[in-house]
Protein backbone atom coordinates (compact mmCIF):
# COMPACT_ATOMS: atom_id res chain seq x y z
CA UNK A 1 0.00 0.00 0.00
CA UNK A 2 1.13 3.59 -0.60
CA UNK A 3 2.29 5.38 2.52
CA UNK A 4 3.19 9.04 2.82
CA UNK A 5 6.82 9.84 3.38
CA UNK A 6 7.65 11.53 6.66
CA UNK A 7 10.49 13.99 7.18
CA UNK A 8 13.37 13.10 9.48
CA UNK A 9 12.38 13.62 13.10
CA UNK A 10 8.66 13.19 12.41
CA UNK A 11 6.62 11.67 15.24
CA UNK A 12 4.48 9.82 12.69
CA UNK A 13 5.18 6.52 10.95
CA UNK A 14 3.45 3.93 8.77
CA UNK A 15 2.38 0.31 9.09
CA UNK A 16 5.66 -0.87 7.60
CA UNK A 17 7.38 0.01 10.90
CA UNK A 18 5.18 -2.07 13.25
CA UNK A 19 7.91 -4.56 14.08
CA UNK A 20 10.32 -1.79 15.06
CA UNK A 21 8.50 -0.93 18.30
CA UNK A 22 8.54 -2.50 21.75
CA UNK A 23 4.80 -2.13 22.19
CA UNK A 24 1.74 -1.02 20.22
CA UNK A 25 -0.76 1.06 22.19
CA UNK A 26 -4.38 1.54 21.18
CA UNK A 27 -5.72 4.63 22.99
CA UNK A 28 -9.29 4.30 21.70
CA UNK A 29 -12.18 3.43 24.01
CA UNK A 30 -12.59 -0.12 25.36
CA UNK A 31 -15.57 -0.61 23.02
CA UNK A 32 -13.58 0.42 19.96
CA UNK A 33 -10.70 -1.83 21.01
CA UNK A 34 -13.03 -4.79 21.62
CA UNK A 35 -14.52 -4.44 18.15
CA UNK A 36 -11.10 -4.65 16.48
CA UNK A 37 -7.49 -3.63 16.97
CA UNK A 38 -4.07 -4.26 15.53
CA UNK A 39 -3.14 -7.78 16.69
CA UNK A 40 -0.86 -7.60 19.70
CA UNK A 41 -1.82 -4.03 20.65
CA UNK A 42 -2.72 -3.25 24.26
CA UNK A 43 -5.57 -0.91 25.22
CA UNK A 44 -4.76 2.26 27.15
CA UNK A 45 -7.89 4.37 26.56
CA UNK A 46 -7.67 8.12 27.02
CA UNK A 47 -11.48 8.39 27.00
CA UNK A 48 -14.00 5.91 28.40
CA UNK A 49 -16.91 4.70 26.29
CA UNK A 50 -19.26 7.11 28.04
CA UNK A 51 -16.85 10.06 27.85
CA UNK A 52 -16.43 9.67 24.11
CA UNK A 53 -20.20 9.81 23.63
CA UNK A 54 -20.41 12.86 25.92
CA UNK A 55 -17.69 14.74 24.02
CA UNK A 56 -19.20 13.90 20.66
CA UNK A 57 -22.66 15.05 21.72
CA UNK A 58 -21.27 18.28 23.20
CA UNK A 59 -19.28 18.95 20.02
CA UNK A 60 -22.34 18.57 17.80
CA UNK A 61 -25.02 20.15 19.97
CA UNK A 62 -23.28 22.80 22.10
CA UNK A 63 -19.81 24.02 21.14
CA UNK A 64 -16.72 22.50 19.51
CA UNK A 65 -14.61 24.69 21.81
CA UNK A 66 -16.31 23.46 25.01
CA UNK A 67 -16.09 19.85 23.81
CA UNK A 68 -12.39 20.17 22.98
CA UNK A 69 -11.63 21.82 26.32
CA UNK A 70 -13.43 19.13 28.31
CA UNK A 71 -11.91 16.40 26.14
CA UNK A 72 -8.40 17.74 26.75
CA UNK A 73 -8.94 17.63 30.50
CA UNK A 74 -10.28 14.07 30.41
CA UNK A 75 -7.48 12.87 28.13
CA UNK A 76 -4.84 14.46 30.38
CA UNK A 77 -6.26 12.73 33.45
CA UNK A 78 -6.30 9.33 31.77
CA UNK A 79 -2.74 9.74 30.47
CA UNK A 80 -1.60 10.65 33.99
CA UNK A 81 -3.33 7.56 35.38
CA UNK A 82 -1.70 5.31 32.78
CA UNK A 83 1.72 6.79 33.57
CA UNK A 84 1.29 5.95 37.25
CA UNK A 85 -0.05 2.42 36.63
CA UNK A 86 0.12 0.67 33.25
CA UNK A 87 3.37 2.28 32.07
CA UNK A 88 5.04 2.87 35.43
CA UNK A 89 7.70 0.18 34.88
CA UNK A 90 8.67 0.98 31.27
CA UNK A 91 12.43 1.64 30.89
CA UNK A 92 14.08 4.77 29.50
CA UNK A 93 14.78 2.99 26.20
CA UNK A 94 11.14 1.98 25.62
CA UNK A 95 9.78 2.64 22.10
CA UNK A 96 5.96 2.57 21.83
CA UNK A 97 3.79 3.06 18.76
CA UNK A 98 0.49 4.79 19.55
CA UNK A 99 -2.70 4.97 17.51
CA UNK A 100 -6.31 6.12 17.77
CA UNK A 101 -9.15 6.20 15.22
CA UNK A 102 -7.64 8.56 12.62
CA UNK A 103 -4.21 9.27 14.06
CA UNK A 104 -5.44 12.54 15.54
CA UNK A 105 -5.70 14.20 18.91
CA UNK A 106 -6.03 11.17 21.20
CA UNK A 107 -2.89 9.40 20.02
CA UNK A 108 -1.13 12.70 19.38
CA UNK A 109 -1.65 13.80 22.98
CA UNK A 110 -0.16 10.63 24.41
CA UNK A 111 2.73 10.61 21.93
CA UNK A 112 3.59 14.22 22.82
CA UNK A 113 3.70 13.55 26.56
CA UNK A 114 5.66 10.32 26.14
CA UNK A 115 8.30 12.10 24.09
CA UNK A 116 8.50 14.93 26.61
CA UNK A 117 9.21 12.30 29.26
CA UNK A 118 12.03 10.89 27.13
CA UNK A 119 10.52 7.82 25.50
CA UNK A 120 10.87 7.52 21.71
CA UNK A 121 7.14 7.31 21.04
CA UNK A 122 5.65 7.49 17.55
CA UNK A 123 2.12 7.98 16.25
CA UNK A 124 0.64 5.71 13.58
CA UNK A 125 -0.18 7.85 10.58
CA UNK A 126 -3.89 7.55 9.80
CA UNK A 127 -4.54 5.54 12.96
CA UNK A 128 -6.85 2.52 13.02
CA UNK A 129 -8.42 3.54 9.70
CA UNK A 130 -5.05 2.96 8.02
CA UNK A 131 -4.91 -0.51 9.57
CA UNK A 132 -8.45 -1.32 8.48
CA UNK A 133 -7.76 -0.33 4.88
CA UNK A 134 -4.62 -2.46 4.97
CA UNK A 135 -6.64 -5.50 6.13
CA UNK A 136 -9.26 -5.05 3.42
CA UNK A 137 -6.67 -4.64 0.68
CA UNK A 138 -4.55 -7.60 1.77
CA UNK A 139 -7.50 -9.97 2.21
CA UNK A 140 -8.57 -9.20 -1.35
CA UNK A 141 -5.47 -10.90 -2.80
CA UNK A 142 -3.57 -12.72 -0.05
CA UNK A 143 -5.55 -16.03 -0.19
CA UNK A 144 -4.80 -16.48 -3.90
CA UNK A 145 -1.29 -17.64 -2.98
CA UNK A 146 -2.59 -20.58 -0.93
CA UNK A 147 -2.41 -24.18 -2.09
CA UNK A 148 -5.44 -25.51 -0.23
CA UNK A 149 -6.17 -29.11 0.69
CA UNK A 150 -9.82 -29.03 1.72
CA UNK A 151 -11.27 -31.51 4.20
CA UNK A 152 -14.86 -32.18 3.20
CA UNK A 153 -17.34 -34.44 4.92
CA UNK A 154 -20.70 -34.46 6.67
CA UNK A 155 -21.38 -33.12 10.14
CA UNK A 156 -19.96 -35.41 12.82
CA UNK A 157 -17.16 -36.81 10.68
CA UNK A 158 -14.62 -34.97 12.85
CA UNK A 159 -13.08 -32.65 10.26
CA UNK A 160 -12.08 -30.05 12.85
CA UNK A 161 -10.53 -32.66 15.11
CA UNK A 162 -8.60 -34.11 12.18
CA UNK A 163 -7.47 -30.63 11.13
CA UNK A 164 -6.08 -29.97 14.60
CA UNK A 165 -4.36 -33.38 14.58
CA UNK A 166 -2.74 -32.50 11.25
CA UNK A 167 -1.34 -29.37 12.84
CA UNK A 168 0.05 -31.39 15.73
CA UNK A 169 1.65 -33.77 13.22
CA UNK A 170 3.51 -30.93 11.49
CA UNK A 171 1.16 -29.98 8.68
CA UNK A 172 0.30 -26.38 7.92
CA UNK A 173 -3.34 -25.68 8.77
CA UNK A 174 -5.86 -22.83 8.63
CA UNK A 175 -8.42 -23.29 11.43
CA UNK A 176 -11.23 -20.96 10.38
CA UNK A 177 -13.68 -22.21 13.01
CA UNK A 178 -11.08 -21.60 15.69
CA UNK A 179 -10.64 -18.02 14.50
CA UNK A 180 -14.42 -17.56 14.30
CA UNK A 181 -15.10 -19.18 17.70
CA UNK A 182 -17.88 -21.22 16.12
CA UNK A 183 -18.33 -24.76 14.81
CA UNK A 184 -19.95 -23.58 11.62
CA UNK A 185 -23.37 -25.23 11.93
CA UNK A 186 -26.75 -24.26 13.37
CA UNK A 187 -25.66 -25.69 16.73
CA UNK A 188 -22.13 -24.32 16.44
CA UNK A 189 -22.14 -21.67 19.19
CA UNK A 190 -19.36 -22.37 21.68
CA UNK A 191 -20.26 -22.23 25.37
CA UNK A 192 -19.09 -18.98 27.02
CA UNK A 193 -17.15 -18.00 23.87
CA UNK A 194 -18.83 -15.23 21.89
CA UNK A 195 -17.76 -14.72 18.31
CA UNK A 196 -15.46 -11.80 17.51
CA UNK A 197 -16.69 -8.89 15.45
CA UNK A 198 -16.40 -9.17 11.67
CA UNK A 199 -13.53 -6.68 11.68
CA UNK A 200 -11.75 -8.44 14.54
CA UNK A 201 -12.11 -11.76 12.75
CA UNK A 202 -10.62 -10.31 9.57
CA UNK A 203 -7.65 -8.78 11.40
CA UNK A 204 -6.80 -12.11 13.02
CA UNK A 205 -7.41 -13.96 9.76
CA UNK A 206 -4.89 -11.72 7.99
CA UNK A 207 -2.33 -12.23 10.74
CA UNK A 208 -2.79 -16.01 10.38
CA UNK A 209 -2.49 -15.87 6.58
CA UNK A 210 0.66 -13.76 6.85
CA UNK A 211 2.18 -16.50 9.00
CA UNK A 212 1.62 -19.24 6.42
CA UNK A 213 4.37 -20.45 4.11
CA UNK A 214 3.09 -20.18 0.50
CA UNK A 215 5.54 -22.91 -0.50
CA UNK A 216 3.70 -25.51 1.59
CA UNK A 217 0.13 -26.81 1.22
CA UNK A 218 -2.46 -25.64 3.73
CA UNK A 219 -5.08 -27.97 5.15
CA UNK A 220 -8.42 -26.24 5.72
CA UNK A 221 -11.90 -27.46 6.56
CA UNK A 222 -14.65 -26.91 3.99
CA UNK A 223 -16.90 -24.06 5.07
CA UNK A 224 -19.89 -22.21 3.73
CA UNK A 225 -19.75 -18.47 3.17
CA UNK A 226 -20.72 -17.82 6.78
CA UNK A 227 -19.40 -19.28 10.02
CA UNK A 228 -22.04 -18.36 12.55
CA UNK A 229 -22.47 -14.58 12.23
CA UNK A 230 -19.17 -14.04 10.39
CA UNK A 231 -18.54 -13.94 6.64
CA UNK A 232 -15.48 -15.33 4.89
CA UNK A 233 -13.74 -13.17 2.26
CA UNK A 234 -14.65 -14.02 -1.33
CA UNK A 235 -10.96 -14.38 -2.16
CA UNK A 236 -10.53 -17.09 0.48
CA UNK A 237 -13.63 -18.96 -0.68
CA UNK A 238 -12.28 -18.94 -4.23
CA UNK A 239 -8.97 -20.38 -3.04
CA UNK A 240 -10.77 -23.12 -1.10
CA UNK A 241 -13.19 -23.97 -3.92
CA UNK A 242 -10.26 -24.28 -6.29
CA UNK A 243 -8.27 -26.46 -3.91
CA UNK A 244 -7.68 -30.17 -3.72
CA UNK A 245 -10.42 -32.01 -1.82
CA UNK A 246 -10.31 -34.99 0.51
CA UNK A 247 -13.57 -36.69 1.47
CA UNK A 248 -13.53 -37.54 5.19
CA UNK A 249 -15.70 -40.56 5.94
CA UNK A 250 -16.78 -41.84 9.34
CA UNK A 251 -19.17 -44.63 10.29
CA UNK A 252 -22.56 -43.43 11.56
CA UNK A 253 -22.17 -44.87 15.09
CA UNK A 254 -18.83 -43.06 15.46
CA UNK A 255 -20.34 -39.82 14.15
CA UNK A 256 -23.18 -40.01 16.69
CA UNK A 257 -20.77 -40.76 19.53
CA UNK A 258 -18.58 -37.84 18.44
CA UNK A 259 -21.57 -35.46 18.29
CA UNK A 260 -22.68 -36.56 21.75
CA UNK A 261 -19.23 -35.62 23.05
CA UNK A 262 -18.89 -32.33 21.18
CA UNK A 263 -22.43 -31.04 21.77
CA UNK A 264 -23.00 -32.29 25.30
CA UNK A 265 -23.29 -28.70 26.56
CA UNK A 266 -26.50 -28.16 24.58
CA UNK A 267 -28.44 -30.39 26.93
CA UNK A 268 -27.52 -28.19 29.90
CA UNK A 269 -30.10 -25.65 28.67
CA UNK A 270 -32.89 -27.66 26.99
CA UNK A 271 -35.11 -24.62 26.36
CA UNK A 272 -32.33 -22.76 24.53
CA UNK A 273 -31.56 -25.93 22.56
CA UNK A 274 -35.20 -26.22 21.49
CA UNK A 275 -35.26 -22.53 20.60
CA UNK A 276 -32.30 -23.05 18.28
CA UNK A 277 -34.01 -25.98 16.58
CA UNK A 278 -37.12 -23.82 16.09
CA UNK A 279 -35.10 -21.84 13.56
CA UNK A 280 -35.36 -24.88 11.28
CA UNK A 281 -39.13 -24.58 10.98
CA UNK A 282 -39.65 -23.84 7.32
CA UNK A 283 -36.89 -26.14 6.23
CA UNK A 284 -38.66 -28.87 8.19
CA UNK A 285 -42.25 -29.21 9.27
CA UNK A 286 -43.36 -27.89 12.64
CA UNK A 287 -44.24 -31.44 13.63
CA UNK A 288 -40.74 -32.70 12.82
CA UNK A 289 -39.15 -30.00 14.98
CA UNK A 290 -41.61 -30.71 17.79
CA UNK A 291 -40.62 -34.39 17.59
CA UNK A 292 -37.02 -33.29 18.12
CA UNK A 293 -38.15 -31.25 21.13
CA UNK A 294 -39.73 -34.37 22.58
CA UNK A 295 -36.45 -36.27 22.24
CA UNK A 296 -34.70 -33.48 24.17
CA UNK A 297 -37.33 -33.61 26.92
CA UNK A 298 -36.92 -37.38 27.15
CA UNK A 299 -33.10 -37.06 27.19
CA UNK A 300 -32.89 -39.45 24.23
CA UNK A 301 -29.73 -37.84 22.96
CA UNK A 302 -28.47 -40.46 20.54
CA UNK A 303 -31.88 -40.71 18.84
CA UNK A 304 -32.01 -36.94 18.50
CA UNK A 305 -28.64 -36.72 16.78
CA UNK A 306 -29.46 -39.65 14.53
CA UNK A 307 -32.62 -37.82 13.43
CA UNK A 308 -30.76 -34.53 12.91
CA UNK A 309 -28.01 -36.23 10.87
CA UNK A 310 -30.48 -38.20 8.75
CA UNK A 311 -33.08 -35.50 8.12
CA UNK A 312 -31.14 -32.24 8.25
CA UNK A 313 -27.35 -32.33 8.22
CA UNK A 314 -26.62 -35.00 5.60
CA UNK A 315 -29.14 -33.66 3.03
CA UNK A 316 -27.80 -30.12 3.57
CA UNK A 317 -24.23 -31.34 3.08
CA UNK A 318 -25.11 -33.08 -0.18
CA UNK A 319 -26.84 -29.95 -1.50
CA UNK A 320 -24.11 -27.48 -0.61
CA UNK A 321 -20.76 -29.22 -1.06
CA UNK A 322 -21.25 -30.58 -4.55
CA UNK A 323 -22.21 -27.15 -5.83
CA UNK A 324 -19.06 -25.48 -4.49
CA UNK A 325 -16.38 -28.14 -4.99
CA UNK A 326 -16.55 -29.35 -8.57
CA UNK A 327 -13.96 -32.11 -8.08
CA UNK A 328 -15.51 -33.56 -4.95
CA UNK A 329 -16.80 -36.75 -6.57
CA UNK A 330 -13.31 -37.61 -7.83
CA UNK A 331 -11.60 -36.66 -4.56
CA UNK A 332 -9.87 -39.42 -2.57
CA UNK A 333 -11.75 -40.72 0.45
CA UNK A 334 -10.21 -41.16 3.88
CA UNK A 335 -11.81 -43.31 6.56
CA UNK A 336 -11.52 -41.50 9.88
CA UNK A 337 -12.59 -42.36 13.41
CA UNK A 338 -13.30 -39.08 15.23
CA UNK A 339 -13.61 -40.91 18.54
CA UNK A 340 -10.09 -42.38 18.38
CA UNK A 341 -7.91 -40.55 20.94
CA UNK A 342 -4.83 -41.09 18.75
CA UNK A 343 -5.74 -38.48 16.17
CA UNK A 344 -2.13 -37.73 15.32
CA UNK A 345 -1.61 -41.28 14.03
CA UNK A 346 -4.59 -40.92 11.71
CA UNK A 347 -3.36 -37.51 10.56
CA UNK A 348 -0.01 -39.02 9.56
CA UNK A 349 -1.86 -41.75 7.70
CA UNK A 350 -3.74 -39.10 5.72
CA UNK A 351 -0.49 -37.31 4.83
CA UNK A 352 1.00 -40.56 3.63
CA UNK A 353 -2.17 -41.33 1.68
CA UNK A 354 -1.83 -38.00 -0.13
CA UNK A 355 1.84 -38.60 -0.88
CA UNK A 356 2.98 -35.66 1.22
CA UNK A 357 6.23 -36.29 3.06
CA UNK A 358 6.05 -35.32 6.74
CA UNK A 359 9.47 -33.66 6.56
CA UNK A 360 8.27 -31.45 3.72
CA UNK A 361 5.07 -30.59 5.56
CA UNK A 362 6.98 -29.69 8.70
CA UNK A 363 9.21 -27.36 6.70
Amino acid sequence: MNRPAHPPGSLRCGLDTLDQFDEIIDVRTPAEYADDHIPGAINAPVLSNEERVLIGTMYAQESPFKATRLGAALVARHIADHLETLFADRPRSWRPLIYCWRGGKRSGSMATWFNLIGWRARQLDGGYKTWRRHVIDRLADQPARLECIVLTGPTGSGKTRLLQALGQAGAQILDLEGLACHRGSLLGDLPAQPQPSQRGFESNLLRTLDGLDPGRPVFVEAESRRIGQLSLPDSLLRAMHGGRCVRIQAALPQRIEFLLQDYDHLFQDPDAFKGTLDRLIGLHSRQTVHDWHALIDADRRAELFQALVRDHYDPAYRRSSHGHYAGLEQAPAFDYDPTDPDGRRQAIQLMDRLGLGRAVLAG
